[in-house]
C-alpha cells in the first residue's frame, strides 16, 4: 500500500518560522509594556483602588476654580510623547487631543480643575522642567498654562533637541509677563526644593498606580494613558 504521507509527514520545517512569529509578538507587547503600561502610552493599574481625596493637592500647579466641583489630577513629564499628544497633539500619535476640549467644555466652565503633578522619569531633561515648572508657577501662576503649553509645543525627540536649560531659558523667556532672570534665580535658590517636590509626586503617583505617564486620576477612576475625550467624560460626568 502506499505510505500514508497526510499521516507520516514531518512538520518540523514549519516551526522555525512560527516560532519566529510568536517570538515577534511577545517582543512587540513586550515593548509596548515596556514604553508604558498600555497602548495608548503612559500607565495605570486599572484594579488600583484610588480616590482624589487621597492624592496630596497642596501647593501644586493647577488650571480651573479653587473650588470647582470635580479635581482631575495628571502625572506627566514635559519629555513624555504621548503627554504632548494629550496636551497639543503629536504628529505620530493619531489621536485627538483630550486637554483642550476638557479646558473648554470643563475647567472654563468651572466644573473640574485640572491638578499638574510631575513624574519626571525620562531623564535629566525632565527634571530640569520640573524645576522650571516650579519656578513658573511660584512666581507667575497666571502664566503657568500658556508656559506649559509652549514647553509641549516645543517638545520634540525624546531624548535631546529641545529640553535642556539653555532651550527651556529661550523658551521661558518669549513668554509675555515673565522675567526669564527671575525664574533662573529663583530654580538656582531653591533647585533642590524643585527635585524633592517632583520625586514625591511621582512616588504618589506610584503608589496610586501610576506606572507612567500621562496618568490620571478623578474621583474614583485611574485613567493610564493618552484616552480620547470620552474616556475622561465618562470619569468626570458622573460626578457633577
Amino acid at each position: 500500500m502506499p505510505e500514508n504521507t497526510s499521516a507520516s509527514r514531518d512538520y518540523s520545517a514549519l516551526y522555525t518560522p512560527v516560532a519566529i512569529i510568536v517570538a515577534g509578538v511577545i517582543i512587540g507587547v513586550s515593548v509596548v509594556v515596556a514604553f508604558g503600561g498600555s497602548g495608548s502610552g503612559g500607565g495605570g493599574t486599572p484594579t488600583a483602588k484610588v480616590d482624589i481625596e487621597d492624592v496630596d493637592l497642596e501647593g501644586e500647579p493647577y488650571i480651573g476654580e479653587e473650588d470647582a466641583p470635580v479635581v482631575l489630577a495628571y502625572w506627566s513629564d514635559y519629555q513624555c510623547p504621548y503627554c504632548k499628544a494629550v496636551e497639543v497633539g503629536h504628529e505620530q500619535i493619531p489621536i485627538e487631543p483630550s486637554l483642550p476640549a476638557l479646558v473648554r467644555d470643563y475647567v472654563n466652565t468651572g466644573k473640574i480643575r485640572i491638578v499638574f503633578k510631575d513624574y519626571a522619569f525620562l531623564g535629566p531633561d525632565s527634571t530640569t522642567a520640573a524645576r522650571y515648572e516650579g519656578a513658573v508657577w511660584e512666581l507667575y501662576p497666571d502664566k503657568f498654562f500658556a508656559w506649559r503649553t509652549a514647553m509641549f509645543n516645543a517638545q520634540d525627540e525624546e531624548h535631546g533637541g529641545f529640553g535642556d536649560e539653555a532651550s527651556i531659558i529661550a523658551l521661558t523667556a518669549k513668554i509675555s509677563g515673565i522675567d526669564v532672570n527671575r525664574v533662573k534665580a529663583l530654580v538656582a535658590q531653591k533647585g533642590a526644593e524643585y527635585d524633592a517636590e517632583a520625586a514625591a509626586d511621582q512616588k504618589e503617583g506610584a503608589s496610586f498606580g501610576v506606572n507612567g505617564t500621562p496618568g490620571f486620576i478623578t474621583g474614583t477612576t485611574l485613567i493610564g494613558g493618552a484616552e480620547t475625550i470620552d474616556a475622561f467624560k465618562a470619569a468626570i460626568d458622573p460626578q457633577l
